[in-house]
């Protein structure tokens, strides 16, 4: 009998803690040699902490990983990277000032006698492009001008200069359109067959699907399932998820839509958009697709007066008024939940509370003061109600999850009794469970006559709860239509730019 060949990776009974927090509950997990492995559960069930373990930023309070066969204890994050773990983060860590080929070599700059070898430098970023497929990349280009596909070309092409045996991908398609995913996914598969291990966590579970050879699902720090993924089906992965059926995804409830609350005539920016012409009415859910840098943010940064109207005409209950800050845009019931939560979203510094009641402090303010009491006891209505996974209203929201911080920042909205929610990319990096809330939440809005601007690169949502999808290219709105008219193909379509009669009507409705 011939012995089997090792596991590339294996972790047995991972166990970590954070004073009172059980992060990981004895997590057994492993990855075979060129195999693509991906690791689902929803937000807090301790992907992050179980990665940050074996790419050696958390030591494990019990447990034993094995690389190759043989005992590996990470020290830090340097030693893990020199033994063949890499990662890369849902949040790319690239030097936007510095050229393509100085990203791919930070840190590992070939040189000698404490000169840099510039020839090498850029033989060695060249030769990881060419493992990618990506040779044209100009290696002089400053990161800053690439798109957000190509940037994460050169996370990877970073990531491969050491030669890994484990590569850990991050949520790697939070930010790209549906082309980009298609063409990274060719990328991965390009790694694999190269002998690369790839660790690929998701939520989008479509794309685990897709791209996977097996899985492994945690859930409250614990594993709880795994198996290979063309034998099981997403039903199944959803439940050990969250413990329950979860048929219902996206909730079509019956609405009734009115009058329109926001009109855009030929709306123009100094750059994007260029001509939008949008009718938002009392109830109703519009969604917005387009590829990334189509200009759907710009438009929606337009309505709520972040960046200047060129030309064309906003108007808000039939009342025309284009020009407006922020403040005067929250005072007339719009709502804006930007795409980057992190630096324009939320303030990190801050905890809960302020985050939650920070534009609308009237609702509990007495002679210009602000009772702390009353204020936290208004924060922990809506964490009930959104469902939030915390200890207090008083704790750093920077302590919670991307998911937790998501539905914090749609709170202050619902706390502003805004009108007319503008919501960029609402459930990007949000686990299936979240996703489920914020839907229902979406619908329960509609129900209650308000009115929803909804953008996202993420088709099947759009199709699921919109009422109206437009479609955006090159700054201009090409299509609008009833949902139901819609597919996933001609979305696509008109979204690269095909004319509308190349993308004929869906035949049957998909919401």
């Amino acid at each position: 009998m011939t012995r089997a060949a090792p596991k590339r990776l294996e972790m047995i009974g991972v166990q970590k803690r954070f004073g009172a927090t059980h992060a990981l509950r004895g997590v057994s997990f492993e990855v075979g040699p060129s195999e693509i492995h991906t690791l689902i559960g929803e937000n807090g069930a301790g992907k992050s902490t179980l990665m940050k373990v074996l790419s050696g930023v958390h030591a494990p309070d019990e447990g034993r990983i094995l690389l190759d066969g043989k005992a590996f204890k990470p020290s830090n994050p340097h030693h893990a990277r020199l033994a063949g773990i890499a990662m890369i983060y849902q949040e790319l860590n690239l030097a936007p000032d510095l050229s393509i080929v100085e990203n791919i070599t930070l840190g590992d700059e070939p040189g000698r006698w404490g000169w840099r070898d510039t020839k090498k430098q850029r033989s060695s970023a060249l030769e990881a492009l060419e493992k990618l497929d990506h040779a044209s990349l100009p290696l002089d280009k400053p990161v800053r001008q690439l798109s957000i596909a190509e940037q994460q070309i050169v996370e990877i092409a970073r990531a491969l200069i050491r030669q890994p045996k484990v590569l850990i991908m991050d949520e790697p398609t939070s930010s790209l359109t549906q082309v980009d995913v298609q063409n990274l996914f060719r990328v991965i598969g390009l790694l694999r067959d190269s002998g690369v291990s790839v660790v690929y966590i998701s939520h989008f579970l479509e794309e685990c699907q897709q791209i996977s050879d097996r899985f492994t699902v945690l859930r409250d720090g614990a594993s709880v399932g795994t198996g290979d993924m063309k034998q099981v089906e997403l039903q199944d992965i959803i439940r050990m998820m969250v413990g329950r059926e979860m048929r219902d995804i996206y909730p079509r409830r019956q609405h009734t839509i009115g009058d329109p609350l926001l009109e855009l005539d030929k709306l123009a920016g100094k750059r994007k958009p260029r001509s939008v012409t949008i009718q938002l009415r009392k109830g109703e859910i519009y969604g917005i697709a387009g590829l990334v840098g189509a200009g759907r943010t710009e438009t929606l940064r337009a309505c709520f007066g972040l960046d200047r109207v060129a030309s064309g005409r906003i108007a808000i209950h039939g009342k025309e008024n284009t020009h407006a800050i922020p403040r005067q845009r929250l005072d007339q019931g719009i709502g804006l939940l930007s795409e980057n939560r992190k630096e324009e979203g939320l303030l990190l510094n801050r905890d809960l509370a302020d985050n939650l009641t920070l534009t609308r402090f009237s609702a509990f303010a007495r002679m210009g003061f602000i009772p702390r009491s009353i204020q936290l006891k208004t924060a922990q209505k809506w964490i009930d109600k959104l469902k939030v996974k915390t200890r207090s209203p008083s704790q750093s929201i920077s302590e919670l999850s991307g998911g937790n911080q998501q539905k914090i920042a749609i709170g202050r909205l619902l706390h502003h009794d805004a009108e007319i929610f503008l919501l960029d990319e609402p459930t990007r990096g949000i686990d299936i469970g979240s996703k489920a809330q914020i839907y229902s939440l979406i619908s329960e809005l509609a129900i209650q006559g308000k009115a929803i601007l909804f953008v996202s690169s993420y088709l099947p949502e759009l199709l699921g709860i919109c009422d109206t999808i437009g479609v955006m290219y090159r700054g201009e709105i090409k299509a609008s239509r009833p949902a139901s008219e819609w597919t996933e193909h001609n979305l696509i379509s008109v979204a690269v730019g095909q004319s509308e009669d190349q993308t004929a009507p869906a035949t049957h409705g998909q919401c």
